[in-house]
C-alpha cells in the first residue's frame, strides 16, 4: 500500500487520462519498464518526487535520462576527451561547438546520428537527421554554410540495403537542397555488419560573429517561453527511448517513433531566427530535437539554474485530443524554444509574422527550480527541474576483452596473396563500394548553392570560402570501423589523425573535432572494452595534435540480427589561412615530381585488400605514430603555405596503388612511378600504413621540399613524375602496373552505380 503522505502528495498532480495506469498500477504492474525505465531507476524517481510519479512525469523522466539524452553509460568516458583550448568559445554543453577562427568570427559545428529512425524510415529517417543537426547550429546564432554526412550500410548484393541506402540518400539529399545548405562531403562504407542498422550521421557546420553566439538557457524570473514552428504532433513520440534500444524484429512496428521532416518551414524557422539573433532579443533559443519539448524546456531551466512552468493548452497542436505524455515527448520536427525578457513579446511576434511562423507564449521562467507542467488549469507534472539532468543515472561499466581480439593478434595477412598481380589487385580494390567513386550519392546534393564551395566532395576535404575574408574553412567527416574492430585505440587514433591529415592536404590547420560515437549495446562487456578503448585512442590522438573535442553525439544500441562494427566517426574542422593555399588531391601539371612521404610498413590488417581478397577482415590494423603524424602535417602545411605544392593526396583506405590512382582521376593526366623497397610489391602498394601522403610538386621547388622534409625528420622519396593518360609503377625495376587512367576510372566510378542497379545490361 502507498504511505498515506505519497498519496497525499500525488493528489497534487492529476492523472491526465483514463487510459493511463496510474500512480499505483505503474507501481504494482512495473509500467516503468515499458518505457525504458528498470526498477532502481523507478526508485530513484519515487524518492525523488517523494510519491510515486505519474505516466506524465514517467514518460518525462524515462526520456530524459535514456541513453541519448542524458548519456548515462558513456558520461563517464566521455570527461576524457580534451574539450578546452586556445580557440574555444564553446565546447560539449550546447547545441554545438564554437572555436574562435579569428577576425572577430567562429565557426560552429556538430555531428549527430540519426541510425534507428533511418533502418526504420530511411527518407524521412536520414531527412529530418539532417533537418536536426541544422537547427542544432542555427539555435547558436550561426548561419548554416555546409552540410556533410557519414553513412554505413551493409552489402549493395542485399535488396534490402539498396533501398535502405538509396532511401537515406535521397532523404539527405530532399532536405539539404530544399534549405539552401550545400552537402559539400562526407563518406560512405559498406559492411555486413550493417545489414539490420544502417548508419546515419549528419554534421552541419555554420558561421557568426563572436557577439552573436546564443545558448540556451531560461534565465530571468517571469520572462516567457516562447513556442516557435510547426504545431506538436503524434510523431517521434518515445524517439530518444528508441534510440536507445536494440532493434529487434519488432522494428517496423515502430514506425511511428520516426518524425517527418518539413525543409520549408525549416528554411522560414531558420531565417526567423537569425533576425532574432541580429536584433539582439533573445536570452535563450534551444532546438526541440530528442525528447522534443520535454529536454528543451528542462535542460534550458536546469542550465540557467531556474524553474519552468509550461501551459500545454498553449502549444500548437495538429492533431485532436492529445495527452500531456504526448504533447511533451512528441519529437514533431521544425520548433524552437525561445525565452525573451518579459514585454518583448511582440517584438518577437512581429519577426515571425513576416516570415510566416507561428508562435505561441506557452510558459515562463521561476524561480523555485521547479518543472511544473499544467492543461486545462490542473497540474499535470510537478518535478524538482535538476533531477531531470543533474541527477541522470549514471553506469559506470567494466569492459572485458573480446575472444577475437586475442585470436586477431598471431594473423599476419601480409604473408598471404603472393602471387596475386597488383595491376588486377589494383582493378579490384576501385571496384569495391568503399573506395570507388561517391558520386552516384553526391551528383544527389546541391553542392554549391550559395556559391561558397571552393572544393567539391570528391577531394580529402570540403572547402568553403567565407564571405569578405580571404580565409576559408575545410572540413572532413572520417572514420574506418574495420581499424576499430580489429583494435579499437588504434581504430580511434587513426579516426581523429585520418580526419586532420584530409583537412591539412587541402591547406587547412586543424582546429578540433566533433564526434559520433556509434556502437552496440553498452550491457555487453566486449562492446562497453570497444567503447572504452576506442574513446581512449581518440582522446590520446586529439590532445597530441591539439584539436579538441567542442561537441558530438553517443549512439549505442546500434545490434541488429548480432553484432555491429564500432564505428566512432570524426567531424574535424581546420582554417585556411588564405584561399591561395587551397589545395587538391588532382595531378596538376606534366612533368610535376611527385612524392611519398611517410614509412610503408607491412600492415594489410583490416584493409581494403583484404577485405576484397578473403571477404573478411584479421589481425591488427596499421599502428598510428602520433609525433610521425605530427611531423607530417607540419610539413605538408609548411610547404603548401610556401606554393610549393600542386596537390595532396593522403595514403589511406587502398594504400599507395588508390593513392596514386585517385590523384590521376580528377584531370586527364597519370604518373610514371618508380619504387624501391624490401617488401613485396602487393605489399608496399596496398599497405594502409599510417602517416602517408602523396604529393605533387614543382620541378623548380622539389629540391626544396625534400629538404625541408629531411631537416622535420620525415621519410620523404621522390618516386616519380605526372605524365599523361597513364599509370605505370614498377617496384624494384620490375612492372607492377601499367594502365589507362580512363580505363582505372571507368572501374572506379562505375562500381557502385552497377551495384545500385544490378540488373543492367549497360
Amino acid at each position: 500500500m502507498v504511505r498515506l503522505e505519497e498519496r497525499m502528495m500525488a493528489d497534487r498532480v492529476d492523472r491526465a487520462s483514463e487510459n493511463e495506469p496510474g500512480p499505483e498500477e505503474i507501481r504494482d504492474r512495473e509500467c516503468f519498464r515499458e518505457v525504458g525505465l528498470t526498477a532502481e531507476e523507478y526508485g530513484s524517481i519515487r524518492d525523488h518526487l517523494g510519491r510515486l510519479p505519474n505516466w506524465t512525469e514517467l514518460g518525462i523522466y524515462s526520456v530524459m535520462w535514456s541513453e541519448h539524452c542524458s548519456y548515462k553509460n558513456s558520461k563517464p568516458l566521455l570527461k576524457r576527451f580534451p574539450v578546452e583550448g586556445p580557440h574555444v568559445l564553446q565546447g560539449p554543453g550546447e547545441g554545438a561547438g564554437a572555436l574562435d577562427i579569428g577576425d572577430g568570427q567562429a565557426v560552429v559545428f556538430k555531428i549527430e546520428s540519426h541510425n534507428h529512425p533511418t533502418a526504420v524510415e530511411p527518407f524521412q529517417g536520414a531527412a529530418t537527421g539532417v533537418g536536426g543537426i541544422i537547427r542544432d547550429v542555427f539555435s547558436m546564432g550561426a548561419r548554416p554554410v555546409a552540410l556533410l554526412n557519414s553513412l554505413r550500410f551493409g552489402s549493395l548484393s542485399n535488396p534490402r540495403v539498396r533501398y535502405l541506402f538509396e532511401q537515406a540518400v535521397a532523404g539527405i539529399a530532399h532536405y539539404g537542397n530544399v534549405v539552401g545548405i550545400p552537402t559539400v562531403g562526407g563518406e560512405v562504407e559498406f559492411d555486413a555488419s550493417y545489414e539490420g542498422n544502417p548508419l546515419v550521421n549528419a554534421m552541419c557546420v555554420g558561421v557568426l560573429p563572436h557577439e552573436d553566439l546564443q545558448k540556451g538557457i531560461a534565465q530571468g524570473v517571469g520572462n516567457p517561453v516562447i513556442y516557435v514552428g510547426s504545431s506538436t504532433g503524434r510523431d517521434g513520440i518515445h524517439g530518444a527511448t528508441f534510440a536507445s534500444e536494440e532493434l529487434g524484429e519488432d522494428s517496423e512496428e515502430k514506425r511511428p517513433s520516426v518524425q517527418a521532416g518539413d525543409p520549408f518551414m525549416e528554411k522560414l524557422l531558420l531565417e526567423a531566427c537569425m533576425e532574432l539573433v541580429k536584433k539582439k532579443i533573445l536570452l535563450g533559443i534551444q532546438d526541440m530535437g530528442a525528447a522534443g519539448l520535454t529536454c528543451s524546456s528542462a535542460e534550458m531551466a536546469a542550465k540557467g539554474n531556474t524553474g519552468m512552468e509550461l501551459d500545454l493548452d498553449r502549444v500548437p497542436q495538429r492533431e485532436t485530443g492529445m495527452t500531456p505524455y504526448e504533447i511533451l515527448l512528441s519529437e514533431s520536427q521544425e520548433r524552437m524554444l525561445l525565452v525573451v525578457e518579459d514585454g518583448r513579446e511582440g517584438e518577437v511576434r512581429e519577426v515571425l509574422d513576416k516570415w510566416g511562423l507561428q508562435s505561441a507564449v506557452i510558459g515562463r521562467v521561476t524561480g523555485d527550480g521547479r518543472y511544473r507542467v499544467r492543461q486545462k488549469g490542473r497540474i499535470v507534472a510537478d518535478i524538482p527541474v535538476k533531477t531531470l539532468v543533474d541527477d541522470a543515472p549514471v553506469c559506470y561499466r567494466k569492459g572485458e576483452e573480446p575472444e577475437y581480439y586475442r585470436v586477431n593478434a598471431d594473423r599476419h595477412p601480409e604473408e598471404k596473396w603472393k602471387e596475386c598481380d597488383p595491376g588486377e589487385a589494383l582493378r579490384q580494390v576501385l571496384a569495391s563500394p568503399n573506395v570507388a567513386s561517391k558520386r552516384w550519392v553526391y551528383q544527389q546534393y546541391d553542392h554549391m548553392v550559395r556559391t561558397s564551395t571552393a572544393v567539391r566532395p570528391g577531394s580529402d576535404a570540403a572547402v568553403i570560402v567565407l564571405d569578405g575574408l580571404d580565409k576559408a574553412l575545410a572540413m572532413s567527416t572520417d572514420g574506418n570501423s574495420r581499424y576499430v574492430y580489429l583494435d579499437p585505440r588504434q581504430g580511434g587514433m587513426a579516426a581523429v589523425v585520418e580526419a586532420a591529415r584530409n583537412v591539412v592536404c587541402s591547406g587547412a590547420r586543424p582546429l578540433g573535432i566533433t564526434d559520433c560515437l556509434n556502437f552496440g549495446s553498452p550491457e555487453k562487456p566486449e562492446v562497453f572494452w570497444q567503447l572504452e578503448e576506442a574513446v581512449n585512442g581518440m582522446s590520446e590522438a586529439c590532445r597530441h595534435l591539439g584539436t579538441p573535442v567542442v561537441g558530438g553525439n553517443v549512439s549505442l544500441y546500434n545490434e541488429s540480427k548480432g553484432t555491429i562494427h564500432p564505428t566512432p566517426v570524426v567531424g574535424m574542422v581546420g582554417l585556411v589561412e588564405s584561399r591561395r593555399h587551397i589545395t587538391t588531391q588532382e595531378f596538376k601539371r606534366e612533368g610535376d615530381r611527385i612524392f611519398l612521404l611517410g614509412e610503408t610498413l607491412p600492415e594489410l590488417g583490416g584493409s581494403e585488400l583484404q577485405l576484397v581478397l578473403d571477404q573478411k577482415v584479421s589481425g591488427r590494423p596499421p599502428r598510428v605514430d602520433l609525433e610521425k603524424e605530427s611531423q607530417l602535417q607540419r610539413i605538408i602545411l609548411t610547404a603548401i603555405q610556401k606554393g610549393w605544392v600542386s596537390s595532396a593526396h593522403d595514403c589511406s583506405s587502398g594504400g599507395l596503388a588508390v593513392t596514386l590512382a585517385e590523384s590521376a582521376f580528377g584531370t586527364h593526366l597519370g604518373a610514371k612511378v618508380h619504387l624501391r623497397t624490401k617488401w613485396d610489391p602487393l605489399v608496399m602498394l596496398f599497405s594502409e600504413s599510417q602517416s602517408r601522403a602523396v604529393l605533387s610538386v614543382s620541378p623548380e621547388h622539389a629540391e626544396a621540399f625534400a629538404g625541408l622534409a629531411e631537416a622535420e625528420g620525415v621519410l620523404c622519396a621522390e618516386i616519380g613524375e605526372v605524365c599523361r593518360e597513364y599509370l605505370t609503377v614498377e617496384v624494384n625495376g620490375q612492372p607492377a602496373i601499367d594502365a589507362r587512367v580512363k580505363d582505372l576510372r571507368a572501374i572506379w566510378e562505375g562500381a557502385i552505380p552497377c551495384a545500385m542497379n544490378p540488373f543492367s545490361t549497360n
